[in-house]
């Protein structure tokens, strides 16, 4: 046995080759660990007025989701939900025709980006009840039978219940009206889904009769 094989020796002619040099670059870029908002933060410090401007000027015109960031941060759109609202819209009850597909992922990212950029409880729950509505308008409209889109509106009605709880009163009530019209369609798919609604709305909302009519 060669001793210098276990050592993990590598022969010069091995290091001199181009393959021998990418495969030490890659070793290097490896051993470092990937770059974090600490390592941002202390480049930002070094910045001025005008530079963080740039800065964000770049960040803004680099993408349009940057855009409705700053925009609902700032409360610069006349509907701060609306761009939200649209995203949630497509990927959950897309034109079938155009050979668009939904994407449960997307819509729930929509969701989390405003959380992100404003997280205002009221506007969160509306942008949850407007997920609930789009899913079960387009499962109705479509007999849809997709159980993985199913369980993510059973999810996302139990959420809007618990986050309903700490909204004012008036605002509870308009909320908890859709999601009952919500349940009550839910029923038309099977699965399960407007049992589990059922099941919920009696957990979170003991008080309130559950009809299927």
């Amino acid at each position: 046995m060669n001793p210098k094989a276990d050592s993990g020796f590598t022969p010069d002619f091995q290091r001199s080759t181009p393959l021998g040099r990418i495969s030490g670059r890659m070793a290097k870029r490896k051993s470092k660990s990937q770059p974090t908002w600490t390592d941002v933060k202390a480049k930002l410090a070094d910045f001025d007025r005008a530079a963080l401007l740039g800065l964000i000027q770049s960040l803004y015109a680099a993408h349009k989701e940057n855009q409705t960031f700053l925009h609902a941060r700032f409360g610069l759109a006349e509907d701060v939900l609306e761009p939200y609202k649209k995203t949630i819209d497509r990927w959950l009850w897309p034109d079938v025709f155009r050979r668009q597909d939904t994407s449960v992922s997307q819509a729930k990212r929509a969701i989390s980006d405003y959380k992100k950029a404003v997280g205002d409880p009221e506007g969160l729950a509306e942008l949850m009840v407007f997920y609930c509505e789009q899913a079960a308008g387009f499962s109705n409209d479509m007999a849809s039978d997709d159980e993985g889109y199913f369980d993510a509106l059973v999810r996302m009605f139990e959420q809007v219940l618990k986050l309903a709880d700490t909204l004012s009163a008036e605002r509870r009530d308009d909320l908890m009206t859709r999601l009952d019209r919500v349940r009550v369609i839910s029923h038309k798919f099977g699965y399960g889904v407007g049992d589990d609604m059922d099941s919920l709305l009696s957990k979170y909302t003991p008080e309130a009769p559950v009809s299927r009519i």
